[in-house]
């Protein structure tokens, strides 16, 4: 399982480079393995009208949905532009709509290390009928 974790980590790294944050200047790259094995990666789209603008980890999940996935096993979210060493974790937004497909964990990469967390460290209670 490590090695699926490192290569969503350096997927992670390397989809944020093609990220279009022309405003904020801050890439980030999502990677995800579906309960399928299949991989799908996303990166943060900005838009001038700010609430217009789309997270990686969206991107990754709507991309994994819309290929007939049902479940999100892992996901690794990285910033390369993060000014500091603080970890970028998914927004609020974006949580919830991984909890929707069941992720198990998330890996938050941080320059070369990265952390897996269970989903439930990262959204306790989140919303669900």
């Amino acid at each position: 399982m490590e090695d699926i974790d490192n290569k969503l980590a350096d997927l992670a790294k390397e989809i944020a480079q093609k990220a279009y944050a022309p405003y904020s200047k801050f890439r980030v790259g999502a990677a995800l393995i579906s309960e399928s094995g299949n991989i799908y990666t996303g990166c943060n789209i900005e838009n001038a009208a700010y609430p217009a603008t789309i997270c990686a980890e969206d991107v990754a999940v709507f991309k994994a949905i819309s290929e007939g996935e049902t479940k999100i096993d892992s996901i690794a979210v990285a910033c390369i532009d993060a000014e500091s060493d603080s970890a970028i974790f998914p927004c609020g937004l974006s949580r919830q709509r991984l909890s929707e497909f069941n992720t198990d964990y998330v890996i938050v990469v941080q320059k070369d290390t990265f952390k897996k967390y269970t989903f439930d460290e990262i959204l306790p209670y989140d919303f669900k009928f």
